[in-house]
């Protein structure tokens, strides 16, 4: 089983200025701060935010509870490598390459993002995200996991 999940949002500065975000380590950091109910922490197992970089991503523990927020229905963890870093195209693709979603039952578990410039709005721009995923057909089910928000 195969799926593809999608969205684009408008954000209000240039796509070179959003590219220093998207494009670097600063994603990850923004992410924890800005999804503290989400994730707890994030460590760069490997690498300088290029190509090849890998690291690893831990969800929040749910409030009360010792047990993660996503329990025996999701992964407590995983490792993301830096498939892809393109400063000239904006482009970053980064894969799981351990635990989480692969323990799932998932076999690909994609990450594109993508910044577009906006046409005639030198000031705006367009990040598309998008993941693509495989998974073994007994694991179906779990494609309710997956999650663009």
């Amino acid at each position: 089983m195969e799926g593809r999940l999608s969205e684009e949002i408008e954000v209000k500065v240039p796509a070179s200025e959003a590219w220093k975000v998207y494009g670097s380590l600063q994603l990850s950091k923004i992410v924890v701060e800005g999804l503290p109910g989400i994730f707890s922490k994030v460590e760069v197992v490997d690498g300088d935010g290029s190509t090849g970089t890998i690291v690893h991503l831990f969800f929040a523990p749910e409030e009360g509870d010792d047990e993660l927020k996503t329990g025996t229905a999701g992964p407590s963890s995983f490792k993301e490598k830096f498939a892809v870093v393109d400063d000239e195209r904006r482009v970053k693709v980064s894969e799981v390459v351990e635990g989480g979603y692969l323990d799932k039952g998932f076999t690909l578990y994609r990450i594109c993002m993508e910044v577009i410039e906006k046409e005639g709005q030198k000031g705006e721009c367009i990040v598309r995200g998008s993941i693509e995923y495989e998974l073994k057909e007994e694991a179906a089910a779990n494609a309710a996991l997956v999650s663009i928000e």
